[in-house]
């Protein structure tokens, strides 16, 4: 439920009903591999995904593309674009069926208690995502496949509290979130497999270090 994601965070079911009176655009359907965002778009709205999940990609101009991450249910996407109004340098597509409510955030008046509440949500989240992007910054500047993969894997470690999780990515996409090669990131999964310092199947991995 929309209500139920960060943005709304705190809300009373008034205060839900008058923010969402002043700043919802609507919800719209999307077929897997179309395009919501496009590098250069410049919108007054983020994203909130009600149901499948979008990736945020950036691309190079010989059509290299960096997958920077996935956003499912209840997550959101887009909106420090939306709230200073500058020209998007990702894009963002979907990745599954998916369908996405969004909401203006730029150029809208926020009175009242849920204004309040609503640009401290926005504060979190705009922040939260600053450490994503600082986390994913330190894994990709390691050397080799293999410390990319025990970054990553240990910062997921660490966020789940747990040594056994599942990650959001299939083979391809972490492979493109590590910028690297699927076919090497493959086999050094193996060869760190075998030397006994994790266990995976599929997108399910548990560390043995």
């Amino acid at each position: 439920m929309l209500k139920d994601s960060e943005i709304f965070a705190g809300f009373s079911e008034d205060e839900y009903e008058a923010a969402m009176s002043h700043i919802s655009a609507g919800t719209r359907s999307y077929r897997k591999g179309q395009l919501i965002f496009t590098a250069g778009d410049v919108t007054d709205r983020l994203g909130v995904v009600i149901s499948g999940s979008v990736s945020v990609e950036a691309s190079d101009m010989a059509g290299n593309v960096t997958l920077l991450g996935l956003v499912d249910g209840d997550g959101y996407f887009a909106e420090t674009y939306a709230l200073l109004g500058a020209p998007m340098m990702v894009d963002v597509r979907a990745n599954t069926d998916c369908r996405v409510h969004f909401l203006r955030v730029r150029g809208v008046n926020f009175p009242g208690t849920w204004g309040m509440k609503l640009t401290r949500n926005l504060l979190t989240m705009t922040a939260r995502k600053n450490l994503h992007l600082s986390e994913r910054s330190f894994i990709n500047a390691a050397k080799t496949i293999r410390r990319k993969v025990m970054s990553y894997l240990n910062a997921v470690s660490l966020r789940e509290n747990s040594r056994d999780f599942t990650i959001p990515f299939d083979r391809q996409q972490l492979a493109d979130y590590l910028n690297t090669d699927r076919s090497a990131l493959s086999k050094e999964l193996c060869r760190m497999r075998d030397e006994g310092l994790l266990t995976f199947r599929k997108n399910h991995f548990a560390l043995h270090v």
